[in-house]
């Protein structure tokens, strides 16, 4: 197949940028804040509660242009609009990408084949609510008339990262009575550890499957089925103690559960978007409908500012495109989320998966392979711990590495000083990215301590720091519902502006397809009676592997 007469990197708007990269790259940005007092204010902005400080990125007053012309010559503000209008932006799979409806609030009717779909997510989130107002409230009990004291929710990827992140980061909102706990990896350890402890009397599970069939999900939710059968429940008892968010509703009720506790989901939301639906019902069962509600109000007032604020003012757009010149001009591999937050620990494996899993991708949405780098190794950790770790790289390391930091200015538990140290901890973090050590600040510094000139020459260079490395800083009041929910939705559109300027479908993941093919063949073959029954068709390395297994497990 041709490549397209007009490529990404062949387009008049990316050889503008390329020009402007050559005359700009060698800029530093001390010398930058030096010349422009302003430069925070100039390279500022805030939309649905969240303030994005992006000052401490190697731009210039002509970088963003160049960078919107580029986002507008592949057509940005036309994608921004199907998307939102219900239009197959998923091209391979023939489906719209419509996570943003189910956080809709205004009249406006959004169709997929002609149907308009927000009576149906209407309906569902008032089932969501009064499941969950029954559950809090006690209404609703386990079998031996005990009201519900923990909740497990079952589920992988998309149905476990989003609404683990959410719960986490909204701890502080969490009523009383309920304790939520997440179950994924197919591990007798994890089953073990979520398990220990819980009594099958006072304990809800929630089956999170769109199929119904993923391996590791229906694994997991068997063997909880059956621990709760070994320990007191009875068949007739599971439609008290399990429910469902799945789009097979017989294999469901198949299960033991009953219709009436079995939530929907539809093709036009992806796994790692459905956190909005029935998926956040853990969610909405721990912080309440009000809350839930305010965290779905978060992420349409950022929906509203992504459709409609001009890019030059466009948060996502902005992020988006600061990640585009890194990757593109800069050669950067990788990008690093910080969040100096204990609550919001889960936020980078999330925005992981999230990047990764849209945006991974080495083919465009013809078919072509791209001959251009795309999607960003996404990873990072909660602050300040990652400064005594991994920091390291990030001031001298050979690796480039943006960075986004992320930080409440007020703590839901103030202990003494120690949220002073944090905020102290972050601001300082992105001034050394930004500053660096020169060399004769360092043999200044070795001067003072009393050092020799032979000891300074040896030591000084090691304690250069490059300095001159980006990041954003994006800052808000409190950790509300609502601020968590417009932070959420501000890295999806993100990661979406970051796809369409790529030229790749943000809302497939084939690769996770074929894992999923090649692990059902291994499987078969780690649990076959005789070698004879192995396929010949595996390579000798997983043959090897899988007679490994196989030989062990003989022993046993």
């Amino acid at each position: 197949m041709d490549k397209p007469e007009n490529t990404f990197l062949s387009s008049p708007e990316f050889l503008a940028l390329q020009r402007h990269f050559e005359t700009v790259s060698d800029f530093k940005m001390r010398s930058l804040f030096d010349e422009q007092s302003d430069r925070f204010n100039t390279f500022n902005l805030s939309a649905a509660e969240l303030t994005l400080d992006f000052s401490k990125n190697r731009i210039t007053s002509e970088t963003l242009p160049l960078l919107i012309d580029l986002a507008k010559s592949r057509q940005l503000p036309e994608a921004i609009e199907a998307m939102f209008s219900g239009q197959l932006v998923n091209k391979s799979e023939k489906r719209p990408a419509l996570h943003t409806a189910l956080r809709h609030f205004s009249d406006e009717p959004i169709l997929v084949d002609g149907i308009d779909v927000m009576p149906e997510v209407r309906a569902t989130l008032t089932r969501m609510k009064e499941f969950c107002w029954r559950i809090r409230n006690q209404h609703w009990r386990g079998f031996s008339n005990k009201p519900f004291t923990d909740v497990v929710s079952i589920g992988i990827g998309g149905s476990f990262l989003g609404p683990k992140l959410a719960s986490q980061a909204l701890k502080p909102y969490w009523g009383k009575n309920i304790n939520c706990h997440y179950l994924a990896n197919i591990d007798g350890s994890n089953l073990t550890e979520v398990l220990q402890g819980l009594n099958p009397e006072t304990t809800l599970f929630i089956v999170q499957s769109k199929s119904f069939g993923t391996q590791e999900t229906l694994k997991n939710a068997t063997e909880c089925r059956q621990w709760f059968l070994d320990n007191g429940g009875q068949e007739s008892d599971l439609p008290r103690h399990f429910t469902a968010v799945t789009a097979n509703v017989d294999k469901a009720k198949a299960f033991g559960i009953s219709e009436e506790n079995i939530f929907p989901m539809w093709d036009w939301v992806g796994g790692r978007y459905s956190l909005w639906s029935a998926i956040g019902l853990p969610l909405m069962l721990t912080i309440g409908h009000e809350n839930f509600r305010q965290f779905l109000q978060g992420a349409y007032e950022m929906d509203v500012h992504f459709r409609t604020a001009p890019f030059e003012q466009n948060m996502p757009v902005i992020m988006g495109l600061l990640g585009v010149w890194y990757i593109n001009f800069f050669n950067a591999q990788s990008h690093a989320i910080l969040p100096y937050d204990h609550y919001l620990r889960g936020l980078p494996a999330h925005i992981q998966q999230l990047d990764m899993e849209s945006n991974g991708k080495s083919v465009d949405t013809n078919g072509h392979p791209l001959d251009y780098q795309a999607g960003p190794i996404i990873w990072g950790g909660v602050g300040s711990n990652g400064q005594h770790a991994y920091h390291q790289l990030l001031h001298q390391g050979t690796q480039f590495a943006p960075c986004d930091f992320i930080l409440p200015l007020m703590t839901h538990n103030p202990v003494d000083h120690f949220h002073e140290l944090l905020v102290s901890n972050c601001l300082s973090q992105s001034q050394a990215l930004m500053r660096g050590k020169t060399l004769e600040e360092a043999q200044e510094e070795l001067k003072a301590a009393g050092m020799s000139e032979d000891e300074i020459a040896v030591l000084a260079p090691q304690k250069v720091i490059p300095g001159n490395r980006p990041s954003n800083t994006l800052y808000f009041d409190k950790a509300t519902p609502k601020v968590i929910g417009a932070l959420i939705a501000l890295y999806e559109h993100k990661v979406f502006v970051q796809g369409q300027i790529w030229g790749v479908n943000s809302f497939d993941q084939w690769g996770v397809e074929l894992g999923k093919q090649l692990g059902d063949q291994v499987h078969d073959a780690l649990m076959a009676e005789r070698d004879a029954d192995i396929s010949k068709d595996f390579d000798s390395s997983t043959l090897g592997l899988i007679n490994a297994f196989r030989n062990m497990k003989n022993k046993l």
